[in-house]
Order: structure tokens, then sequence, then C-alpha cells
């Protein structure tokens, strides 16, 4: 695609990258079939192409965005499906990020959506915050289908079907195991809002890595990876996130060598390995941020490389697999969670269309919530035509958007690899039989 950037213009770092990617795109059209708003919407505006198309002139012209172009931009994900269908490596997830960079700070947005907006990125990134307004939140839970009917209270609908039903939220502790001849250690990133809302993720793959020799540490002064003020367009916020989490692993591994920095949210190992390229620029972090980064894993990925427990010599379930888009686009390991799984023994099924968002993606659930429970429900529906005994996946985002729409208990893929190997029966088990 030919660009128009003047040298000025390209002087800065974020919009010669931009440009980059821009050039990149041949029109094509390939995305467009795998993009999740294109297919609901057929809007060619809400596809990949039609969003660099807008891009574009927004940065060449160094325009106010218009609320046209604005909408247009929101209603993408950022699955990343377009660039494992791109033959071209349009950096997309580099784009758009910039490019919603660019709005936040040249955009008034109307002031019930800043707000909304304003309390995602303070409240979600920070656990005792988040803790708080989960307790809050089951006061207004009963309201959630009403809110639900108008477009305008709809995102709150969304936030209220996050807090559970019963239970007190837990304190966000991430476990950490000690092993007598370990084969080696790892830190253990518990990000912030799965210790709150599904704890059971962590101490599952805990209790498998100690089985299998694995020390389980925890690095002191982490904090969110960054994800959430990152996609909400709010980089600076994000960048001091980004640079504490590489302190804290910095200071960890100098008490000894880690076979890796790893995290049961798919969502978070996406961010956590960009921290290379979102620091390229920070002068001495750089570099630590660059080999860090390497270092960082999916919990799919280091069971993968470790020898895990025997199995139990009892009949398993049959499971229907959900691979996140962070696995399958993000970091292009989409298999690896499905390949797993049968290594351990279980009848693993696919579901039809397996590229398509489940409509999590971070706070998308939240702020799109009208195009989020369609594609919830769209993969619901495929996961349920499988008629599976369990549905795994490997993210809380998705499992959280799943379960509402199946009739069959959501697992994390570490629970049921920990069951599998020794470890308790997870709670949304109790009632299989097997």
């Amino acid at each position: 695609m030919q660009t128009h950037f003047s040298e000025t213009q390209l002087a800065d770092t974020e919009t010669a990258a931009a440009e980059r990617a821009i050039r990149k795109c041949v029109h094509c059209g390939f995305c467009t079939a795998t993009c999740p708003t294109y297919v609901l919407l057929g809007n060619e505006l809400d596809s990949p192409r039609g969003r660099i198309y807008l891009l574009k002139e927004m940065l060449e012209q160094e325009a106010t965005p218009t609320r046209e172009v604005v909408t247009h931009i929101d209603r993408c994900l950022s699955c990343l499906s377009c660039t494992s269908t791109c033959p071209s490596g349009v950096d997309y997830m580099h784009l758009i990020d910039h490019g919603r960079a660019y709005i936040e700070t040249h955009y008034k947005r109307p002031f019930t959506d800043r707000m909304l907006r304003w309390a995602l990125a303070r409240i979600l990134p920070f656990p005792r915050r988040f803790r708080m307004a989960l307790r809050l939140g089951r006061l207004a839970r009963p309201l959630s289908p009403l809110l639900a009917r108008t477009s305008l209270t709809a995102p709150l609908a969304a936030m209220l079907r996050m807090v559970p039903a019963s239970g007190r939220p837990t304190a966000s502790v991430v476990p950490e195991s000690q092993v007598e001849q370990p084969i080696g250690r790892v830190i253990l990133f518990g990000g912030c809002i799965e210790p709150s809302l599904r704890p059971s993720f962590s101490a599952g793959l805990t209790r498998v890595l100690k089985r299998s020799g694995v020390e389980v540490v925890v690095a002191k002064g982490e904090v969110c990876c960054g994800a959430i003020p990152h996609h909400l367009g709010r980089r600076e916020e994000s960048l001091e996130f980004v640079r504490d989490n590489v302190r804290a692993w910095r200071d960890e591994i100098s008490k000894g060598p880690v076979l890796g920095i790893v995290t049961t949210a798919s969502g978070c190992g996406s961010m956590l390995k960009d921290y290379a390229h979102l620091l390229r620029d920070d002068g001495d972090l750089a570099e630590t941020a660059r080999e860090l980064a390497a270092l960082v894993c999916d919990s799919t990925e280091l069971l993968s490389r470790i020898a895990l427990p025997p199995t139990r010599d009892t009949p398993l379930p049959s499971i229907a697999y959900h691979a996140p888009c962070s696995l399958q686009h993000g970091q292009k390991i989409g298999s690896i969670g499905s390949d797993l799984l049968t290594r351990v023994g279980f009848e693993v099924r696919l579901p039809a269309e397996p590229h398509l968002c489940c409509g999590s993606a971070g706070t998308y659930n939240i702020l799109q919530p009208s195009l989020a429970s369609q594609l919830g429900k769209r993969k619901a529906d495929n996961l349920e035509r499988l008629a599976p005994d369990l549905i795994v996946t490997a993210n809380i985002g998705c499992a959280m958007q799943i379960a509402p729409g199946v009739a069959r208990p959501v697992l994390h893929i570490v629970e049921i690899i920990d069951w599998a190997t020794g470890g308790p029966l997870p709670e949304a088990m109790i009632h299989w039989k097997g």
C-alpha cells in the first residue's frame, strides 16, 4: 500500500513502524475471511484491510479521529487472526496498538465512555481494587439482566457477569512450591484478574510442576502485565507496568537461573512476550527486556517440555478444546494445547471455526458487549456440537466467556492435567460421571 508520510513524521519510531506495516499490505483481502467482526458485520471497514485504510489516512494527515473511525477501530478484538492469514507479513498488532494510542491522545470520547475506560484502567490491573470491586459488584449482580437491555448500561451488565455468584474473592496470592532436588525453577506470573477469579489455575499448575520436580517462585514486585491499559491506548500507563515486571524478574533471576517465566493466562503471555518490542527504545532496560521476554512461556509450552507424572489409571473424559486466539495467533502455538492433552491420554475434539475469537479479548466483552455476545454464542455452540464430557481452554477470559453458553464444565488445561496426573478433582468436575 502506498504511503505519503513526511520525513518529520517518520522521525518518530512509532510512526515509522506503523508506516512499514501499512506499506506491506497488498490489498489481497485474505484477512477479511478470518476476521470475526467482518464475518459478523460484512462491512469492509470492520475488517483488518479496512482498518488499515482508516489508520493510514488518520496518521498521514495527523487528523483528529472522527467518531466513525473510532467506532471501527474500537470494534477490533486484536485477536490477530488476520496475522495468521496475511501472506505479506503485515505487523497488524503493533499498527492497531499505535492507532489506539493515537486515538486516546487526539479524540475526546463521550463522557460515559471515558469514565468506563478510566475505571477499567484504574481497577482491573490492581488486585486489591479489583477484589473490592468484586465485593461491591456482588450486591448489584441481580441487576445484570435489567442493565443488559440498553446499550448505555450493557457494559455494566457485562462487568457484573464477571462477579462470582457466591464465595468471597480470594487474596491475590500466587502459589509457590519448594522441591528437595529440583530439576529447575520457574517464575510463575499470576497477573491481576486470575488470582481473584480463578485461583485454581495457578494452584493446579504449581502442583503439576512440583510433582514433576520443578520449583515455583514468584517475583517480588510483580504487577499487571500491562495489557489492559495497553489495549485501551494508555501507552505510558502500560509501560510503567512493563518496566516494573522487568525489574522484578531481573531481581529474581539474580538469585539463580530459571527454566522460564510461565503464565496460565495466555492473554498475558502474548503481552509478556512483546516486552522486548515495547521497551526497545528504553535505554538500559531494553536489553534486559529482550533477554527476559525470551524466557516467557505459556503453561502449555512449559508442560510440553518436561516429563509429566504418570497419568491416573482411570477412564478419562472426552474434551472439546478451544485454543485461545492469544495462543493461535498471538504466540503462534495454537496446536500445543491439544497435542499436550492427547499426550496425557485424553480424547480431544476440535470445534468448527477454531480460528474465530470467542469474544472475550481482554476488556472487549465489556466495551463491545453486543458483538462479544454474538461471538461467545457462536463459539459455545460449536463446542457443544462436539458433545464432549468437558470443555477445556488455556485462558481465563475464554473460560469465563464460554461457560455461560454451554451445559458442560469449562476448565483450564492445567486443572485437567493436574487431576489426570494425580491432583485433586477440579470443582467443576464434581458431577462428572467417569
